[in-house]
């Protein structure tokens, strides 16, 4: 069991000497024992410290799935230095604030994101070597082979935190949640329970790994020994390929990926027998791409809510759950709480616990809490309490047998095609175009995506506003899966008597007859 290692680094090392000759990772079609691995991992930490970097420091990756950043991972747990991943759907000016904000002193790019880091190069004061990783033109390799493998081991604390991942948050700028050994191996021992993975368990890691989906669903095949298969892109083609020729056994994607899967030619006819577990969440499912999903893929489907904070996900709704007819209300519910994982319903402004049934924010409690926001404690503060509750955000409520129903999101988060989108992020370009004097940006239906994000706008005196070119404005601030897909205009927008936007008046015209919840 992960949860009797005290780091990622002792857990390599175990399977490096039970099974050094057995696969550990398959990626285009190269496989990698244990004992590659680890020799790959050790001289990545060699490098590492003769590029100078000490514990605390951190090195950052934007490029899409690659071996590389999973090694950089194992190799800052053994070094105690922590990976910064970059969401490689930025745009380059979010790009700079992140890779600035974790003070990475060294990049790792990928070959479609050369160009844009060359760009912003000199905005980057803290990075002292770009190495590019894959394609003609990759130095990653021979970063690696001018090393002999390092047996150094920092010795990590439980707390020590060895991957950062962003979030954002509700001023408009990501935050960088430290995950610890502490919070990685329990998130690791807590699924593991009720998804049964063991070592002869086959994963398949389709999602990017600057999101919990991804780098928390590898370094969970990594506590138990398990074989990853790794893709380079979601695609859905090659992951119902995949799902079929490499007999995958478990498997996490988001619901936008499965409706895409359901539509793929001749999937039909594919033989997924060897799947045990298919975790979806991050986004609403549309009921229709759940009843093709379960005629497709009977038996396995668990439903997941998880976070970023809290390394993955907290609660799961299971196959026994979407099967059974006498329960089908339970499809709209985010599942019971996973082992090893407290939940309850307080009172966002009071923080008292809310009687069963009645709606409040959903809090977690357990050991996989992030070790907090990068530089930021006033953030972590707020998020987690003394006694060791992280406030979600989430609005819900729980039924008497435990189920929690997300109905909201108290923090105005929109959810898309698995993509946490925060309106005080677009509402912050916005407000600097010269035509809109006011704006409010709302999450509406849509049906790929299961909901979108919607500037409303007021315009400056005599202006006119051009949707188009509002949302084009966008795209050159922000990454385009966060910019409005449409644009309404209001003569003024409601608020309260304090002056907040009444943004649940606005949604309400768009969500009428429909179940706006968070999966």
């Amino acid at each position: 069991m992960p949860s009797q290692l005290a780091d990622f680094t002792a857990i390599l090392t175990r399977w490096e000497h039970e099974h050094p000759d057995a696969p550990a990772l398959t990626y285009a079609g190269t496989t990698r024992s244990w004992s590659e691995l680890a020799r790959r991992v050790r001289q990545n930490a060699a490098a590492q410290r003769a590029a100078g970097l000490v514990p605390g420091d951190r090195v950052a990756v934007l490029d899409l799935n690659h071996p590389s950043c999973l090694e950089l991972t194992l190799a800052c747990a053994q070094v105690g230095t922590a990976n910064a991943v970059v969401n490689f759907r930025l745009a380059p000016p979010e790009i700079v604030y992140v890779v600035n904000d974790a003070k990475a002193r060294v990049l790792f790019v990928g070959p479609e994101f050369a160009a844009a880091v060359a760009q912003v190069r000199e905005k980057l004061p803290s990075v002292e070597q770009v190495i590019h990783v894959g394609g003609e033109a990759d130095e990653y390799e021979a970063w690696l082979a001018a090393h002999e493998p390092d047996p150094e081991v920092h010795p990590a604390a439980p707390d020590d935190s060895f991957v950062q991942l962003y979030t954002s948050g509700t001023t408009g700028f990501p935050k960088g949640a430290m995950l610890t050994h502490r919070s990685m191996l329990a998130h690791s021992a807590n699924v593991a329970v009720d998804f049964h993975l063991d070592g002869d368990s086959r994963v398949q890691v389709a999602m990017p790994l600057f999101h919990v989906g991804g780098t928390s669903y590898a370094l969970l095949a990594i506590s138990y020994g398990a074989h990853i298969f790794m893709l380079r892109m979601p695609d859905p083609a090659a992951i119902a390929e995949g799902l079929e020729s490499q007999r995958i056994t478990h498997t996490f994607l988001v619901p936008a990926l499965l409706a895409a899967i359901t539509q793929v030619p001749g999937v039909a006819e594919r033989d997924f027998s060897s799947l045990q577990a298919l975790s979806y969440g991050a986004s609403p499912m549309p009921l229709p791409v759940m009843r093709a999903c379960l005629k497709l893929f009977p038996g396995v489907m668990h439903q997941v809510y998880g976070m970023t904070e809290a390394s993955g996900m907290v609660t799961a709704l299971g196959p026994a759950d979407h099967d059974d007819p006498a329960v089908a209300h339970r499809l709209v519910s985010a599942g019971t709480p996973i082992h090893g994982v407290e939940i309850e319903i307080r009172d966002p402004a009071t923080g008292a616990p809310v009687p069963t049934g009645e709606p409040g924010e959903i809090w977690v409690r357990g050991e996989q809490l992030m070790g907090g926001y990068w530089g930021k404690p006033d953030a972590t503060a707020a998020a987690i309490t003394p006694d060791g509750w992280l406030r979600s955000g989430d609005g819900a409520h729980m039924d008497a047998d435990g189920y929690v129903y997300i109905t909201d999101r108290i923090k105005d988060m929109v959810i898309s095609g698995g993509e946490n989108i925060y309106p005080a992020e677009i509402e912050r370009v916005l407000a600097e175009h010269p035509s809109i004097v006011d704006v409010a940006v709302i999450g509406v239906p849509d049906e790929r995506w299961g909901e979108v994000p919607k500037a409303i706008v007021v315009p400056a005196d005599g202006a006119t506003v051009d949707a188009d070119a509002l949302i084009a404005y966008c795209r050159e601030h922000l990454a385009a899966f966060k910019c409005p897909k449409s644009v309404d205009v209001l003569d003024e927008l409601p608020r309260n008597l304090t002056g907040k936007v009444l943004k649940k008046q606005l949604r309400a015209p768009y969500w009428e007859g429909k179940e706006r919840r968070v999966v």
